[in-house]
């Protein structure tokens, strides 16, 4: 182990050795190499193959993408398997924001977000039971489509263009993330790293369509998991086992769970991460474009559940791991914070020099984590890239505009796309470079889409008397008020006016003689309530206000009869308490009322299963 005076050092004294670019260069060739494999070699070795009737239940509708090939692209025509595709989800959420965002999180402000395994774990329940069925009876491509059926293709754009919107957000913070933790280690510009990793992404991502992003998460996120293992294990060797991390996190004040507060305004309370991180778990796995597209590329809606378990337990682990890791980081610093001392300029470079510092002179090791880091960045912009295609193609080309496209335009159209994203996240890259905290960062911007088409799709499946009005005002208002409430925050704590309120840190060891500096954000009281809301509540306010709105406003201009309705329209939660004339007998084809102004539309309910078998799989 290293002398810990290392920790009070120049940080520029820590740098990659051969071993570690090494490491780091094969992480990035296999990467490269799973797309050239599913693109080309297994195409010419194993051609697709149909699927039996009793595997996919072909007598249903498939999803139309213009093609077979296209299909293959963007389903991997519904003949995945279990664990990968599960692992494909794990890796979809486990982005470097989560690594180095988490681990920061405890080391500033405890342990509370910890119990954010409990709404994780609802989360899985709901989204299994309450949302999966609906997709996987109608077997939809994309889960916009969803929209059009219960309510107008009107609210299927807005949604699908929300998602388009909310990934072009989001795609710089994934690419940021990484390129910081490189930087430290190489001295190497974030720019030019970022543009490593984009386009190493963008071309197993363009060459191998669904099945590299999928197989390529899976072992990535197996990287990553080692990596983090790794360096937690050293990690807790070096402070001398689990006992004295926890004690230390004790005297230094960071052990906090249940912190009952109710001030919606303390960053981490028990209600806050409870209620706030179920809502956000639930929006962003039960409807969101780049999960359920994995679920529908399985074949049936058991197989989907399976993959939920399996990918509910790998979250739960791995957040557990990071978030032990910040109390290491908080053992090892707590008599001499970095921030303070200079050793670092952001938050989220706590855990890398925190693995410089205690495992940096074993070879390799410092090189795993790196490349668990840039897994886990190239697992969520690979999954992002190929979602967003399939959503600009279904719902927005095919869907908004209503254009009808040959085999080749369709495949041209869909990598334009993911060439045009990668590029545009490159652009947007510089506007992060001086934004901190980017777990806040990045769960307020994906709440504003990602809280609103839940909203949408919630008031659908469980609200039976809503209309199309009613979600299009739905629509407006959750947008609008998570969107004032997100970026009036993030303008208020740019200003000053707001301050994190970390916990306290100490600089007694520190070799260099400083202070921790006092800072003052004057009365907070002044500033406007909502502004001052923990990040945690924006999806909730979004969630709720397209619910509340969406509600009355199908009352106040004629609620859906709700007899008219499919019942496949509508969550299996609520069947038991729907009209008779809501489920058609076998063999027939009724016509359902997508709401009460709207044309009616022929459902093709004569070429489906029967909805008692809907959990039969």
């Amino acid at each position: 182990m290293p002398d810990k005076s290392l920790k009070y050092a120049e940080y520029s004294q820590f740098h990659f050795s051969i071993a570690d670019y090494c490491v780091f260069a094969a992480m990035l060739l296999f990467s490269t190499g799973t797309g050239i494999y599913f693109g080309y070699i297994r195409k010419k070795i194993k051609p697709v193959q149909p699927i039996s009737n009793l595997e996919l239940n072909t007598h249903k509708k498939e999803p139309d993408f213009g093609s077979k090939a296209m299909s293959e692209y963007l389903l991997g025509s519904r003949r995945l398997k279990v664990f990968p595709v599960a692992m494909s989800l794990v890796a979809s959420y486990i982005s470097g924001v989560t690594m180095l965002g988490v681990p920061s999180e405890i080391y500033s402000y405890g342990t509370q977000y910890w119990l954010i395994i409990v709404p994780i774990i609802l989360m899985a329940f709901v989204v299994s039971k309450v949302y999966l069925p609906v997709f996987s009876t109608l077997n939809v491509g994309s889960s916009y489509e969803y929209l059009e059926l219960r309510f107008s293709s009107s609210v299927r754009s807005i949604a699908s263009f929300m998602f388009v919107m909310d990934e072009i957000f989001f795609l710089p913070i994934i690419l940021y993330v990484p390129s910081i933790a490189f930087n430290q280690v190489t001295g190497v510009n974030i720019y030019v790293i970022s543009g490593i990793i984009c386009v190493v992404c963008v071309i197993y991502t363009l060459i191998g369509g669904i099945k590299a992003v999928v197989h390529t998460d899976a072992w990535q996120t197996l990287v990553m998991f080692i990596a983090l293992v790794v360096v937690v294990i050293l990690g807790t060797i070096a402070a001398g086992g689990p006992g004295p991390a926890f004690k230390n996190a004790s005297e230094g004040g960071r052990l906090i769970f249940f912190n009952v507060n109710p001030s919606p305004y303390e960053r981490q309370t028990f209600w806050a991460v409870l209620i706030g991180g179920f809502f956000y778990w639930t929006a962003f796995n039960s409807v969101n474009q780049t999960m359920v597209q994995r679920y529908m590329s399985l074949p049936t809606l058991k197989r989907g559940q399976s993959s939920i378990i399996i990918f509910t337990l790998g979250v739960v682990l791995f957040i557990s791991v990071c978030c032990f890791a910040g109390l290491l980081v908080f053992d090892f610093y707590q008599n001499c914070d970095p921030l303070t001392a200079g050793l670092i300029s952001n938050d989220d470079q706590l855990l890398p020099i925190y693995v410089m510092q205690t495992v940096g002179h074993l070879q390799g090791i410092p090189g795993l984590f790196i490349a668990g880091v840039f897994g886990a960045a190239l697992s969520s912009l690979s999954v992002v890239l190929n979602s967003t295609a399939l959503v600009f193609l279904q719902d927005i080309v095919r869907g908004s505009f209503k254009v009808k496209l040959s085999e080749r335009a369709t495949n041209v159209i869909v990598k334009s796309v993911i060439v045009f994203l990668g590029a545009v996240a490159m652009a947007l890259v510089f506007v992060l470079e001086k934004l901190s905290g980017i777990l806040s960062v990045a769960t307020s911007v994906t709440a504003i889409a990602g809280g609103t088409t839940f909203g949408i799709f919630t008031l659908g499946m469980l609200v039976p008397w809503s209309n199309t009005k009613g979600a299009l005002a739905g629509a407006v208002a959750g947008a609008l008020m998570s969107g004032w409430v997100s970026f009036g925050s993030q303008a208020v704590i740019a200003a000053g006016r707001i301050g994190p309120h970390k916990l306290e840190v100490s600089v007694s060891e520190c070799l260099v003689n400083i202070t921790v500096p006092e800072t003052d954000y004057g009365d907070e009281t002044e500033v406007f309530p909502l502004y001052r809301l923990s990040f945690h509540w924006i999806t909730v306010i979004g969630v709720s206000s397209t619910l509340l709105v969406g509600t009355v406003v199908s009352f106040l201009t004629g609620p859906t009869v709700v007899k008219k309705l499919d019942a496949e329209l509508l969550s299996p939660v609520i069947h038991r308490f729907l009209p008779e004339e809501c489920f058609p007998p076998p063999n027939t084809n009724p016509d359902f009322t997508r709401d009460n102004n709207a044309q009616t539309s022929t459902h093709l309910l004569a070429n489906s299963e029967p909805l008692s078998d809907v959990g039969r799989y």
